[in-house]
């Protein structure tokens, strides 16, 4: 069981039986909104509501890493782009999306919907 502390702190539980283990896994020092698996669960993605999305690899246990900054206070979310693990898109708030390379946070491609987006 993954989950995110209000202080940016990603945290694992590791239940078996009646017994846990707590191990923190990465500490981004934002708040994270949302914490999203890849479709073959290799990849989590961390996003916050400040337009920082970070990708964190369970299985190599290191720190989170920093993809993309999207530097926007009315960002809203962020998903993989399937079928695949390559592709991020974003959104924000004004009803821009946006899409990006999950390898180095290259910013590929937008569409501006005209409309305002909510959750």
């Amino acid at each position: 069981l993954y989950f995110s502390a209000q202080e940016g702190i990603l945290i694992f539980y590791h239940i078996k039986d009646l017994q846990y283990e707590i191990k923190i896994c990465a500490d981004i020092s934002q708040p994270i909104s949302s914490l999203i698996f890849s479709p073959d669960y290799t990849s989590l993605l961390l996003v916050t509501d400040q337009g920082t999305v970070y990708s964190y690899r369970p299985a190599h246990s290191g720190e989170a890493v920093k993809l993309l900054d999207t530097s926007s206070s009315c960002f809203l979310a962020a998903d993989f782009l399937t079928p695949g693990n390559n592709y991020c898109v974003s959104v924000t708030i004004s009803g821009e999306v946006q899409v990006w390379s999950l390898e180095d946070g290259t910013f590929l491609s937008k569409l501006n919907l005209g409309i305002e987006v909510h959750v």
